[in-house]
């Protein structure tokens, strides 16, 4: 993540940060590092954040750190009509990123060069299945940063 200081983007939708099962999640994106809800009875890695394990039900968990490394599970390009503060952006990628740690961990998010840039940035017709990408964080409010991606060579 960058040093440099941002002035916050304003207008975008912004994730519930103070969500109960999701505010950890956040706050580890903050502070620069992708972590998931980790089961504390069976081990599974979950997202989205949620108060028990799909798996065996159990209510404990830890916050396991990812790699920030992922693969790209499919992808849009969003065009106009749209709330305000993305449609001067548009037409702009959005992608589903499915992690290395696990592929059943999926994130939403946009690739992007470097945080900070537009999210038209990237020309959506050089994006494909299986393009291999790396989380960045991009902070878009005191205590708030977004996960996007951008590729990786290796």
């Amino acid at each position: 993540m960058s040093g440099e200081a941002r002035q916050p983007v304003t207008g975008m939708l912004l994730p519930a940060a103070d969500d109960e099962d999701a505010a950890a999640f956040w706050r580890w994106c903050a502070a620069g590092e992708l972590r998931v809800q980790q089961c504390a009875a069976c081990g599974a890695l979950r997202f989205p954040p949620r108060p028990l394990c799909p798996h065996c039900r159990a209510f404990d968990h830890d916050w396991a750190r990812l790699s920030g490394r992922g693969t790209v599970w499919s992808w849009v390009v969003a065009h106009p009509p749209l709330l305000a503060a993305y449609a001067e952006q548009a037409p702009y990628n959005v992608v589903v990123v499915t992690s290395d740690d696990d592929p059943a961990i999926r994130f939403v998010g946009n690739i992007v060069e470097s945080p900070g840039d537009r999210l038209d940035h990237v020309d959506p017709h050089r994006i494909a299945i299986g393009d291999p990408v790396e989380v960045v964080f991009e902070p878009v409010e005191d205590g708030l940063a977004l996960p996007r991606w951008r590729r990786r060579t290796t």
